[in-house]
Parts: structure tokens; C-alpha cells; sequence
């Protein structure tokens, strides 16, 4: 027999949110800082344990990047609802200076995916690919410092 999948007003509230929120990620804290800005607050376990069941339900995704990163999380859809591969392709650009994480969704990353597979006969993960390097906003403060 099926696992009874219970409908709890955290779990509702939840979704409700993050089909608002498609295609863009978050934390546990910005999901926390949410409903306690809109007056309904939930607590971080609460959330933490509800998005949990959510990706083994297949309805959000989970990223790690690395152990010094919070997991950011991803509303993918329920109820058969699925995105078009390209919208699925997420790789990750992690800023070794302030820690900055970039979600970067981009076209190119298909064709280096495609250029992999066909030419060096490997199937890449892009959710646990990151990228390292330095932010915008590093490298204009970097130079800010070398001309002060």
C-alpha cells in the first residue's frame, strides 16, 4: 500500500508561494525571512522539512554547491508539469571572494553540454557543476582598491 501523502497548511502555504516564485532559487532563510515579512511565520525546521519532502516528491530541486554553502532549493512543478530542458540546465558560479552564488541559466551551457557528450563522450551533471572566480562586484572593488 501507497504512503498516505498528508496536505498540511504549512505544505499548501508553501506551494502556493513557490509556483510564484518558478524558475528562480532560494534558501531555507529566504523561504523563513518570506512569510515572516508577510506575517505568517513558519520556522526554519518547519520549511526545511516540508522542502525535503518536496524534492522527494519531485516538485522542488536541491542544489549543493559546497559544504560551506547553504543548499538552494528550486520550485521544478507538480502534477506532471514539466520545464523545457533548457530551463532545466543550471549551472553555478560561486565567487571566491564574498561567497556569492550565481544561477546562470544560459544557452551556452546547453552547447557546451552537447559539445561534451559529442566530442569528448561525456554526460556532465550541470546541477553540480560550479564555476569559481571572482563577482562583478569583487572586480570593480578590486579595482577601486588598486586606484585608491
Amino acid at each position: 500500500m501507497g504512503e498516505i501523502k498528508y496536505r498540511t497548511q504549512h505544505r499548501e502555504e508553501l506551494l502556493s508561494y513557490l509556483k510564484t516564485i518558478r524558475g528562480q532559487h532560494f534558501t531555507v532563510a529566504d523561504l523563513h525571512a518570506h512569510f515572516l515579512e508577510i506575517g505568517k511565520p513558519m520556522g526554519t525546521t518547519t520549511v526545511y522539512r516540508q522542502l525535503e519532502r518536496l524534492v522527494d516528491d519531485g516538485v522542488v530541486s536541491k542544489y549543493v554547491i559546497d559544504p560551506n554553502t547553504s543548499a538552494c532549493f528550486e520550485y521544478t512543478g507538480e502534477n506532471g508539469e514539466k520545464q523545457e530542458r533548457e530551463e532545466q540546465l543550471c549551472v553555478h558560479c560561486k565567487c571566491e571572494r564574498c561567497g556569492r552564488l550565481i544561477h546562470l541559466h544560459c544557452e551556452e551551457m546547453q552547447m557546451i553540454e552537447l559539445h561534451l557528450r559529442a566530442h569528448h563522450h561525456f554526460l556532465w551533471n550541470p546541477l553540480r557543476t560550479v564555476f569559481y572566480g571572482i563577482c562583478e562586484d569583487c572586480r570593480a572593488e578590486k579595482e577601486k582598491e588598486k586606484t585608491s
